[in-house]
């Protein structure tokens, strides 16, 4: 049996695609194991979803692959939590939120981010004083 791995993807679904069976075919054509850690649909609008992905990396890369020519946007390793690092005055209230880790203030007050850590729990989005930390399901 061929190596396997895990791997997080954001798609998101233009409106004519959020009646289609992406996550069906990525189970039954590309035999991929798929969690569903969020999603948020609105058929005929747009939707979001982020999966944790796992199978043989060639069959993941093909399964993207398939995404993308369906019109579908992946993001791999992708999450919903969105940093603008630019703004962020480095105070450290979202690193001391993090309970996995996944937000670490690095020397000089930059917040640096592992979307591999991250369980998208939200509280750093609520410990934000700035309001620099969103989550991209609350963007529709």
């Amino acid at each position: 049996m061929a190596a396997t791995k895990k791997t997080k993807l954001l798609l998101m679904f233009p409106k004519e695609l959020t009646g289609e069976p992406a996550t069906w075919v990525l189970v039954k054509e590309y035999d991929l194991k798929i969690n569903i850690l969020k999603a948020s649909i609105n058929y005929n609008i747009e939707g979001r979803l982020l999966l944790e992905v796992e199978g043989e990396p060639r069959k993941i890369n093909e399964g993207i692959a398939y995404l993308k020519r369906s019109g579908i946007k992946v993001e791999k390793n992708g999450t919903s939590t969105l940093i603008d690092t630019d703004r962020c005055i480095g105070c450290g209230m979202c690193v001391a939120a993090c309970e996995t880790g996944a937000l670490t203030l690095e020397p000089y007050g930059k917040v640096q981010f592992s979307a591999e850590k991250c369980l998208e729990c939200m509280l750093c989005v609520k410990a934000c004083s700035q309001r620099i930390i969103t989550n991209a399901f609350d963007r529709f």
